[in-house]
């Protein structure tokens, strides 16, 4: 989350290179000559203790011997002496270090651990070791060993591969594409992929990131600042090693489905960043995203001269999700006045053949004006009768004049130029239209910028609320885990599992636990006494998949059946896996839905997310089917339609020839539950739940496991929930008795809580607002209030507090955290006729408390002068008030926790 002194080191305004060297093909002598290239503008100097001169440039032995303390220091030194120009370097006041140089090892005793220690001693920041540097065009600065240096543009690359990174680059210089930083992070001692996602997002050059990850390091942190800044503007991801195997040998069926890259995939759709497959594709979203905002929508109009590459962009289109858009009468009337009459007549607008630019020009206006597209792709095929390059021309005339007309509602053009040279990519880039070497290409592009505009709109989204009906039985589920690890067990028996189910409200087939052949005849007669048959299972600890073993028997109808099929059962399981123990039968009712669907949903644990919810197409096959999504919890059934959403099966969840569709949320619902329970229950390292069917009438669990073990701390400073998003801090719901027996109810914010947050607000008075915002407030937007409802726990939080009597809000405060996690800032509204009553005390000595349980040492905030009754209020409770230096109707205030 850290963005302290990343200005300073990114944007340096004086720069020491420790370790340049007059040596052909040496790393340092490259990155002098780019940096002097580059033309830096502020103060900067050479550390060479072998050399008195390097190039023409005067170099000195040391930081010491320099006119000047540098903010940033460039070390290309040999591996050991890297800790010690760090400490020298903050010793004297430097702000921070890029370290080029590599092969300073890992873990503990490194090189690396002396290097960040050291660092961490004087509140440096580091970047590195084992880069290619930064390159920063907008500060002149090219402090890396790129062959290019970038031109100013607003494109941010943060890179975990040196050669990604130069390649980006280099593609970049033949495209004119510009970027406003480029950051290879290296071996992440310190600044990391989260850090610099922070900083890009609130860059107000950078109108994209982009990404290229071989491996999260820390999984809370990199959530947080992906999920913050994809709300603020695109965030592009390339991952490499999309085939590599699974991190683990997993022990259920959701634990083998739960792959680890599916488990990447379901992080960057839950933090709303953009996954491309390939560089080339990578190459492709910058050529977009840095030169266009996003469609309204989805519907793509396709004007060229060739059929055939029409019909192959729309195919392409509508395969990736996009809408052709549709010709109307009106429009097909006004094409008809200036196309020959051997147009399509339809999407893809086709030309003809021998089209020339004035026809390129008179249809592309038509569409421009059409408010049945959300853009327009313009294809050409070279032919020998008009030149290519006088289309261009008259198709940039058209979208520039459109431009200046339109301005920000424009709509946006892409190109393809079949054959282009590239000269002509140069015309259409130099008039901001991207434009692509193949029409697969320029549909990827368009549907990248849509994809940004879904994802911005559903990180809005207020999902719906919990159904006030779930309640679990949290300590009974709880106690059936903890005694099975009191027995030094691994798995859950099925009679515990049953247990475990029903105190989270999941209904499983009626299950009894037998012995021998004997109380399994017992529990079946009172099965078949119901008219139901009986379903006989081997119950074992060391047999998972009971099917390997002939361990599963159907349909039983008798107790003379059940009697036979239990000897049987145990018989086979003894014969085929000796070493296993045998513990006797399982006795369940044999359930018979024959419209049902065979789901698969659970639990599974990945080690850099921690724990993942599954779903997807169950039975028997179902990781040779391998149907299967996954999310990170915490979910609501929003976020859990979204997953299932995601396979295959989900079609086969509505309603089809004489099949009825599966009861509305009955699904989602059991997804919500798991997560809920995988909160409550840290120790549940697996489950399964297979098959689950579904039907009109609900859901019902047919077989189910469940692996326990320890619950792991896997991210700092968090509950012992294995979550890589943070999840709702029940824990900090209360009811308080305020002034004169005045009860509230005060709880952590949710995103449902937006409605009444708006009623808050109208009840708020128009100066007590601007006492609040330091600003007349008028109109409070969805998207506004969506931000402030919508928190991420691991580094905000919200208390809204409730009167009990009535139910509405009558107050919140709010804490935010500084980038280091040390001092958090606050807020803080009542509702204006409540003032007075004890209220605005209460919630902040709450908030004090749980910022000192949180571990920051500072709140702070700012008030205005004028507002004598909040500055009254803090120094009651401690804050040291002080005013603003630079703002004298502003003051600070500061409390030490």
């Amino acid at each position: 989350m850290s963005t302290y002194r990343l200005k300073n080191l990114l944007s340096p305004r004086s720069v020491a290179l420790v370790g340049a060297s007059p040596r052909p093909n040496s790393v340092g002598r490259a990155i002098l000559r780019n940096i002097r290239a580059a033309k830096f503008r502020g103060e900067f100097g050479l550390v060479n203790s072998h050399y008195a001169e390097i190039d023409g440039m005067a170099a000195v032995g040391s930081l010491d011997d320099l006119p000047f303390v540098p903010e940033l220091v460039v070390i290309t030194a040999p591996a050991k002496a890297v800790a010690g120009i760090v400490d020298d370097a903050g010793r004297l006041g430097a702000v921070g270090v890029l370290i080029i140089t590599a092969g300073l090892g890992q873990g503990a005793g490194s090189l690396a651990e002396r290097a960040e220690h050291t660092a961490k001693k004087y509140g440096m920041r580091l970047i590195g070791p084992n880069g290619l540097g930064i390159m920063m065009p907008g500060a002149a600065l090219n402090a890396s060993f790129s062959a290019h240096m970038p031109c100013v543009g607003n494109l941010a690359l943060i890179s975990q591969s040196k050669a990604v990174a130069a390649g980006m680059v280099d593609w970049a210089a033949q495209r004119a594409v510009g970027f406003s930083g480029i950051v290879s992070v290296g071996d992440q001692l310190d600044v990391d992929v989260a850090d610099l996602l922070d900083y890009f997002a609130l860059d107000a050059k950078t109108r994209a990131i982009l990404l290229y990850v071989e491996a999260i390091k820390d999984a809370r942190k990199f959530m947080s600042a992906a999920r913050a800044a994809a709300r603020i503007k695109p965030v592009v991801v390339l991952k490499s090693g999309r085939m590599a195997p699974g991190a683990k040998a997993a022990a259920t069926d959701i634990g083998v489905l739960a792959g680890s890259d599916a488990v990447y995939d379901a992080a960057f759709r839950r933090a709303g960043i953009l996954r491309v497959s390939d560089l080339r594709e990578l190459f492709d979203c910058a050529e977009t995203l840095g030169r266009l905002a996003s469609p309204a929508g989805k519907r793509l109009a396709i004007l060229t001269n060739g059929g055939g590459i029409g019909l192959l962009a729309v195919d392409r289109l509508v395969e990736l999700g996009g809408i052709p858009a549709d010709i109307t009468r009106v429009i097909r009337e006004k094409l008809d006045a200036v196309l020959p009459p051997t147009w399509s007549r339809s999407n893809p607008v086709e030309i003809v053949g021998d089209a020339d630019a004035a026809r390129y020009a008179s249809a592309l206006e038509i569409l421009l004006a059409d408010p049945g597209n959300d853009a327009i792709l313009v294809m050409n095929v070279q032919t020998a009768i008009v030149a290519a390059d006088d289309i261009a021309a008259a198709v940039i005339g058209v979208v520039e004049k459109y431009r200046r007309e339109h301005q920000e509602s424009a709509k946006q053009v892409l190109a393809v130029w079949i054959g282009a040279d590239r000269k002509m990519g140069d015309l259409l880039s130099a008039a901001g239209i991207p434009n692509y070497a193949t029409e697969d290409d320029a549909v990827r592009g368009f549907l990248h910028l849509v994809r940004h505009r879904e994802v911005v709109e559903a990180l809005a989204q207020v999902p719906p609320a919990m159904p006030t009906s779930f309640v679990p039985d949290v300590e009974a589920a709880r106690a059936i885990v903890a005694a099975a690890l009191a027995d030094d067990r691994h798995w859950l028996d099925p009679i515990e599992i049953k247990r475990l189910l029903q105190a989270y409200g999941i209904a499983m087939v009626p299950t009894f636990a037998a012995a021998d052949a004997e109380q399994a005849v017992t529990h079946a007669q009172a099965l078949l006494a119901q008219g139901v048959t009986v379903v006989l299972k081997i119950m074992s600890r060391d047999i998972v998949h009971k099917s390997d073993v002939g361990g599963v028997v159907l349909n039983l109808t008798s107790a003379e059946a059940v009697r036979a099929a239990t000897a049987d059962i145990v018989a086979r399981a003894k014969a085929l896996r000796p070493e296993a123990r045998i513990s006797g039968v399982i006795v369940q009712a044999m359930v018979v839905r024959p419209k049902a669907r065979e789901l698969i949903l659970g639990i599974a644990d990945d080690p850099t997310f921690g724990t993942v919810i599954v779903f997807g197409r169950g039975g028997t096959a179902a990781e040779i089917i391998n149907d299967k999504a996954l999310a990170l919890p915490p979910l609501d059934l929003r976020l859990a339609h979204d997953l299932i959403g995601c396979t295959r099966v989900s079609r086969l969840l509505r309603a089809y020839r004489d099949v009825p569709a599966v009861k509305p949320d009955a699904v989602a619902m059991v997804l919500v539950k798991l997560a809920q329970m995988a909160a409550d229950i840290p120790e549940i390292r697996e489950l399964d739940i297979n098959p689950l069917l579904a039907d009109e009438t609900g859901v019902l669990a047919v077989d189910a496991r469940a692996a326990i073990g320890r619950a792991e701390r896997k991210f700092a400073g968090s509950s012992p929930a294995n979550f890589a998003v943070r999840p709702y801090p029940s824990q900090w719901q209360r009811h308080i008795e305020v002034k004169d027996g005045w009860r509230v109810f005060v709880r952590p914010i949710r995103p449902e809580d937006e409605p009444l947050i708006h009623e808050l607000l109208r009840q708020v008075t128009s100066e007590d607002l601007r006492l609040r915002f330091f600003a007349s407030m008028k109109e409070f937007s969805h998207a506004f209030i969506a931000r402030l409802t919508q928190l991420d726990y691991a580094r905000a939080m919200a208390f809204v507090a409730f009167d009990e009597a009535t139910n509405e809000i009558v107050g919140v405060v709010r804490i935010h955290s500084d980038s280091i996690y040390e001092t958090a800032e606050y807020a803080i509204l009542l509702r204006s006729d409540l003032k007075g009553r004890g209220l605005g005390w209460t919630l902040m000595q709450l908030i004090i408390e749980y910022a000192r349980s949180e571990g920051l040492k500072t709140i702070s905030g700012d008030v205005l002068a004028e507002n004598s009754v909040m500055l009254a209020m803090c120094r009651d409770l401690g804050f040291e008030v002080k005013a603003d230096p630079d703002e004298h109707d502003i003051c600070v205030v500061k409390l030490m926790l």
